[in-house]
């Protein structure tokens, strides 16, 4: 069983075929699929699956802080599973392509006193940009 999945479990979230399908098309490491790629995904498991179940179960995922929704620029949204472990996240400019992170040290202690402007800063999301090996390659 997929770590999402027990995850939605324990928390007693009720699981229809479709919840579960969507819950499966998720699971993973390095999971950053748009609403659209998992609507494919679960319809390839589940054919009557429709796309508005898909959008309705990926916000309520996203509500219950099970997945993340990511912008990384003015592509589509993507969601990721991987929620519950701090990350940041590597991005190809070329073709959107994202990898999770986790580089040593605190981005939080790096941003000075100074530069708060009095904000109390809770969180901090990192983008890296570059260019992925296949497109490098291409």
């Amino acid at each position: 069983m997929s770590d999402l999945l027990e995850r939605l479990r324990g928390r007693g979230w009720r699981m229809t075929a479709q919840r579960r399908v969507v819950a499966e098309v998720l699971d993973g490491e390095h999971v950053h699929l748009t609403a659209d790629e998992v609507h494919a995904r679960a319809v390839a498991k589940l054919p009557e699956i429709s796309r508005a179940t898909v959008y309705n179960t990926l916000g309520e995922l996203v509500t219950l802080g099970e997945v993340l929704e990511v912008a990384t620029d003015k592509r589509a949204k993507r969601y990721d599973p991987n929620a519950h472990r701090p990350h940041h996240h590597l991005v190809c400019a070329q073709c959107g392509a994202i990898r999770d992170v986790h580089p040593t040290g605190n981005p939080l202690a790096d941003l000075p006193d100074s530069e708060r402007f009095g904000f109390t800063v809770s969180d901090v999301e990192v983008t890296y940009r570059g260019t992925c090996p296949n497109c490098a390659s291409a």
